[in-house]
């Protein structure tokens, strides 16, 4: 089969923002007038169709990434077949506790659109959702969204992007009117003001500038021009001459930029109020990239590590990354993948390189958000979904047979929080156990774990909402009756100063007896480096089948902590001396030494409790700033930045998660239901002495 749409036409975009900037409301404006949709779904009722799942109706807020499709023919260009563009859109979440959707939809695609909102500007999460973006390298455009709200201010809103974010926002665009007076908006490149007429905004009218904002609108499109033009010789050559510049010779320039990530064009609208959104998507066409736009991608070879590169085009063998499980309740598991090179046909036979298992195609599936249309074919730069694969998780890479390759994975942090979960009933923990393995394998970021002492399971996940919706899926989608105990922290257990060990663990019984013996060395590592495990035996001392046994036990007593039950983490251990016996020595013996040495050499290193800080922004009005500041300060936060935004005070700082719990009860009464906070994961940091010991005596949780 021939593809239907060739590869420069097609944009793999994802929306990107803080939450409640409007990424769900501007998706649903996208798929009305590109005509997938015949009506306009909106959040706020619970008929977004991006937002499918029961929890994001009831809530407002978008919890899963979703993916759909849709065309769009730009602007300047005649309206024909074969014309328009094939959008792949990604919807993501906007709060920081399902980072892991924002994360791995980033790692798949190849341009997004990130959405402020214009009465605040830069906030807490535009930042977080930013750097990630930076991360993979993505190109992107920004949408400066509800300039219909009251304290809606353009030039403060990209002031405050080209300070915190990039100094390269260049805008193609001034709205007209802001706040209950805004109307439409200007096009700079064509100089033109644009309203959007019709019930729905459906009906693009062109008009002149506007008397009164003639020379604002000239001032404006001379600054961008030298912008642009500062891009490229020819152009600026052009513009110091003062000769006339055509649209398409800017728009060229400009693609190249944004592509090279030297510009960051700016475009302006109120998705609510149906303003913007064509121009915005005229702007996806002519400035995001196409997979043909993007270096080749770069993999590695499985058996000998070497590098690999493909290109985005068909004839290249086969390549897919699967970004995202999620189990359907009418298909099963669904595993979406985003094509890198070459094509998949129905029913053919593909290798996954991370676990080395072949695998078959049945069902190849175009989605919709929980919709579906199934597809005999798909090929490079495409964003699909198949059914059934056995042994394939995030992350892992999909191939052709005969020409394996490994795509780089993508690293999802770890959880900050947890809980306990216990059954009801005999038949309830049976389905728990299935609940929880399905939601696993969906979600990087979520972990569970069995409580040896207790027997209970502890899950965890990125923060209180997070795992509250887990809690809830697991009620409603898969039955399961629970009781749910008190969030906890996920405190974690470390080293100061290096120390050394030894194990010994030697029994004799009347036949064969035990032997296992080894010297450990562990050192601190800085913060978030992790674990690493140096094998240091010199003249096989040690044989070398033993090393694994050693590694399991030091992972083991790791993960048990010595201190107070906690997980260690950031340390060095090393493996330098030891010994054993020809006959009595074994695995089991190896590993009971390892944990005993590591044990000793941690209680000889000073261990000490880390405790997650969250970096959080808090929006109150004015006249109850003091209050809020002092409560804070009372939960052992820091203030680091206090500013003003309208009549509302912003503040920033970073504040221990063990302190947070009811955090958002406490400010509705602190502020009379006024005051609004976010808050995300940011490191993790030493706990004080006094609170270190009332965790140790199992005071605090």
């Amino acid at each position: 089969m021939p593809r239907e749409y060739p590869i420069e036409k097609t944009r793999d975009i994802g929306i990107i923002a803080h939450i409640d900037a409007g990424k769900t409301t501007v998706t649903e404006r996208v798929l009305f007038y590109t005509g997938i949709s015949h009506k306009i779904g909106e959040v706020h009722d619970g008929e977004a169709i991006m937002d499918w799942m029961a929890q994001e109706k009831e809530r407002g807020i978008t919890i899963t990434s979703a993916a759909t499709t849709c065309h769009w023919v730009p602007k300047d260009i005649e309206r024909k077949k074969g014309n328009e563009c094939r959008i792949n859109i990604i919807d993501t979440p906007g709060h920081i506790d399902f980072t892991a959707e924002v994360q791995r939809s980033l790692r798949v695609l190849d341009g997004a659109i990130v959405i402020f909102d214009g009465t605040a500007g830069v906030e807490a999460q535009s930042e977080t959702v930013w750097y990630q973006a930076d991360l993979y390298k993505v190109p992107r455009i920004c949408f400066l969204n509800k300039m219909d709200k009251v304290g809606a201010d353009f030039e403060k809103s990209l002031q405050s992007i080209r300070e915190k974010l990039s100094p390269k926002a260049v805008p193609l665009q001034i709205p007209i009117g802001e706040a209950e007076k805004f109307k439409g908006v200007i096009d700079l490149l064509n100089e033109k003001a644009l309203y959007f007429e019709g019930d729905f905004g459906q009906n693009v009218v062109e008009k002149d500038i506007p008397q009164d904002l003639k020379e604002k609108a000239q001032d404006a499109r001379k600054k961008m021009l030298e912008k642009i033009a500062a891009e490229d010789e020819t152009l600026l050559e052009k513009f110091l001459e003062k000769k006339e510049i055509s649209p398409q010779e800017i728009r060229e320039v400009l693609r190249k930029a944004t592509l090279e990530y030297k510009l960051i064009p700016v475009f302006c609208g109120a998705a609510l109020r149906n303003k913007g959104i064509q121009p915005l998507l005229d702007g996806i066409c002519y400035y995001l990239p196409s997979p043909k736009d993007l270096p080749p991608t770069s993999g590695s070879c499985p058996k000998t590590g070497e590098e690999i590169l493909r290109k985005p085009e068909d004839s290249e063998p086969f390549s897919a990354l699967v970004f995202k499980v999620a189990s359907d309740p009418y298909v099963g598991s669904l595993s979406y993948f985003r094509v890198y090179s070459g094509h998949l046909t129905r029913g053919s036979y593909i290798l996954n390189s991370v676990s080395g298992e072949k695998e078959r195609i049945g069902r190849i599936l175009r989605m919709h958000a929980d919709s579906r249309i199934e597809l005999e074919e798909v090929f490079a730069g495409d964003i699909a979904a198949t059914i059934g694969l056995k042994n394939t998780t995030t992350g892992h890479t999909l191939c052709a047979e005969t020409h394996p390759i490994l795509l780089e994975k993508i690293i999802f942090p770890e959880p900050v929080i947890s809980i306990r979960i216990t059954p009801e009933t005999k038949a309830d923990q049976e389905k728990l156990a299935q609940a929880l393995k399905k939601l696993a394998e969906e979600d990087p970021t979520f972990k569970t774990k069995i409580d040896l002492e207790t027997g209970e399971t502890i899950i965890s996940g990125m923060g209180e909402l997070h795992l509250e919706i887990l809690c809830d899926r697991m009620k409603r989608e898969f039955k399961v009756g629970a009781d749910v105990g008190r969030p906890q922290v996920a405190y974690k257990e470390t080293i100061c100063q290096e120390a050394e060990a030894e194990g010994k663990y030697i029994r004799q019984s009347g036949g064969r007896g035990q032997y296992g013996h080894v010297w450990l060395r562990i050192k601190p590592k800085k913060r978030g480096e992790g674990y690493e495990f140096q094998n240091a035996i010199k003249g096989g001392i040690i044989p070398q089948e033993f090393i694994p046994a050693v590694k399991k036990g030091v992972r083991e007593a790791m993960d048990k902590g010595v201190l107070a039950g906690y997980p260690m983490v950031d340390m060095e251990v090393a493996l330098f001396d030891g010994s054993f016996h020809e006959v009595d020595s074994s695995e089991v013996a190896f590993k009971i030494a390892s944990v005993e040495a590591l044990r000793v050499a941690a209680k000889r290193a000073k261990l000490i409790i880390l405790e997650p800080i969250m970096r959080i922004e808090v929006v109150v009005p004015s006249e109850f700033f003091g209050d809020t500041i002092g409560d804070l300060n009372r939960r052992r936060g820091v203030i680091e930045e206090t500013k003003d935004r309208g009549k509302l005070k912003v503040i920033e700082g970073k504040v221990p998660l063990a302190e947070m719990f009811g955090y958002a009860t406490t400010l509705r009464s602190l502020t009379q239901g006024r005051g609004t906070f976010t808050m995300e994961f940011a490191r993790y940091d030493r706990v004080p002495d006094n609170i270190a010991q009332e965790i140790i005596e199992g005071k605090r949780r």
